[in-house]
């Protein structure tokens, strides 16, 4: 049996730049432990599955666009959300399978999510916001991070506010001495040259920083919304290839907008 399998990079401003994920579509869905064995195989932040079957439970789908069933793996598990690699799945349908369409909704974990593309051929990705806690900073997480946090946040993904972009750039996490997160550690701030800035750590996950992570700024972009008064934010996370990312809060979803670059496509022969 063979599988396709396409990477791109993701929120990519550049030629090697922003979040690479692998895109591997699927006639139905394969055994939960082969699904790893290719997410750990690819090595990747994430690794997208998608089928154009979607189970009972999904109910109507969107109307006038193509609707699939889209799960993400991480070299360790599965994912609840994740916005660059449905990004990516959603360039690769609309480039291959749709050229004729500019809009794609999703059926995962964390419900619908759509992307639509623009005229000048940027993808706008539509994300449940997500909403936080503000927590007292927790000592393991920090000394961690080996940051002085200003606020913490506690959602799907814990948040540590320092003052400064310098603090975010310079930070060098002990990944080894990481408590047990849900999901990541965010590290933010405001931003220099832009509204604001991060970094993402989830070693638990299997993923040491992530390069451009598009679910952690559906829980940024509303709690930095409401310090800086502002719906409309540009942010750019510092990772080593980095990438920046336009974001808009609207009611209850983030927008989030970016381009995708194609890196390669290839065949996964998978054993009988």
């Amino acid at each position: 049996m063979e599988v396709l399998l396409h990477r791109i990079d993701a929120f990519a401003d550049a030629p090697f730049s922003g979040t690479p994920a692998a895109v591997m579509p699927l006639r139905s869905w394969l055994p939960d432990e082969l699904l790893r064995n290719l997410a750990e195989g690819n090595s990747l932040a994430e690794t997208a599955f998608y089928t154009s079957r979607l189970p009972p439970e999904a109910g109507k789908p969107p109307e006038g666009r193509p609707v699939f069933h889209l799960r993400w793996f991480s070299p360790a598990a599965e994912i609840d959300m994740c916005g660059h690699a449905t990004l990516a799945a959603a360039a690769q349908i609309l480039e291959d399978a749709h050229p004729g369409a500019d809009m794609v909704s999703f059926y995962t974990r964390g419900g619908w999510v759509h992307v639509d593309r623009t005229d000048d051929d940027e993808y706008v990705l539509d994300l449940p916001s997500v909403e936080s806690v503000e927590i007292e900073p927790p000592p393991a997480l920090v000394a961690a991070l080996g940051v002085r946090p200003v606020r913490a946040f506690s959602g799907p993904d814990e948040v540590i506010v320092v003052a400064t972009e310098a603090e975010v750039r310079r930070a060098r996490p002990i990944l080894a001495a990481f408590p047990p997160l849900p999901g990541a550690a965010v590290l933010t701030a405001r931003g220099d040259d832009v509204d604001i800035v991060s970094r993402v750590f989830a070693p638990g996950l299997g993923v040491p920083e992530d390069s451009v992570t598009g679910s952690a700024h559906a829980q940024l972009v509303p709690l930095w919304a409401r310090t800086i008064g502002r719906t409309g934010l540009v942010a750019r996370q510092l990772s080593r290839r980095g990438g920046t990312l336009r974001c808009e809060l609207v009611g209850d979803r983030v927008l989030l907008l970016g381009r995708c670059r194609r890196y390669l496509d290839g065949v996964v022969t998978l054993p009988d």
